[in-house]
């Protein structure tokens, strides 16, 4: 088996939720990095969209940014950003959103806005984007997120993005038609929502992961499915096609700075 670590085995295990026919709303970061994986192996039909406008891009690199000009390059073509929201989102015609964030509830609900008390926060970031439309819109939602308390919080701090708000039928009740998020992916555990309460419940263990570490980095009491399965680890294709990927990256960026 071959060496691999802990952020590799989450992004692998994203990529692998990934079809070649889905129609993809791509996050910049580990989302990116995820869905291109799946790209370059095995989904390379997969239809990948950014925020900027950007449809069925290839990026040979991971973009810094949804303006960084690798995805529009690389794009079958690019519309103006209202018609991507409008036609496209709004419209029901992308199937996946695969979104991060900066903190996580159990009921999957995103905060990207402020750490902290919204008008004197510890930390200000980048702000909501396009994630809260992402979240309603999309026909469902893919999260990926390294574990830890300070991220999976009991209460967020802010609530930028809707997963399945406070349980129940609580989303569908603010009239949101679209599953929200059916997988959370970390680098320690795979997670879906429970069929009845929709809090977000570990299906799923990576090798070599306790229970208890999973318990110790959740700000909320971790409920586990009645059969806890072991992710399969990273092939060795795949970790080659991330590593290169990442180092065409890192080898874009030296040269560009």
């Amino acid at each position: 088996m071959a060496d691999y670590k802990p952020n590799e085995m989450m992004t692998v295990a994203a990529a692998r939720m990934l079809k070649n026919d889905d129609v993809c709303f791509v996050g910049i970061g580990q989302p990116s990095a995820a869905c291109n994986l799946a790209r370059l192996t095995h989904a390379p039909g997969i239809t990948l969209i950014y925020e900027s406008g950007t449809l069925a891009t290839k990026p040979n690199i991971l973009p810094l940014s949804i303006g960084d000009g690798e995805l529009c390059e690389t794009a079958l073509t690019t519309v103006s950003v209202p018609e991507m929201f409008r036609y496209w989102l709004q419209g029901g015609r992308i199937k996946v959103g695969f979104l991060g964030g900066a903190q996580i509830d159990k009921y999957a609900n995103l905060n990207t806005t402020v750490v902290g008390p919204y008008d004197r926060p510890k930390v200000r970031l980048p702000g909501g984007g396009g994630a809260p439309e992402i979240a309603t819109s999309c026909g469902e939602i893919f999260i990926i997120m390294a574990q830890g308390k300070r991220s999976f919080v009991d209460r967020l701090d802010f609530v930028t993005s809707i997963g399945h708000v406070s349980g129940g039928d609580s989303r569908q009740k603010l009239g949101v038609k679209t599953k929200g998020p059916t997988k959370l992916i970390t680098d320690l555990a795979l997670f879906a929502p429970d069929p009845e309460t929709k809090e977000m419940i570990a299906v799923s263990l990576h090798p070599g992961v306790t229970r208890e570490q999973v318990a110790e980095n959740t700000g909320w009491p971790v409920r586990f499915a009645a059969e806890v399965a072991e992710t399969e680890p990273p092939a060795a294709q795949e970790l080659e096609v991330l590593r290169e990927l990442h180092a065409r990256t890192n080898r874009a960026h030296i040269a560009a700075a």
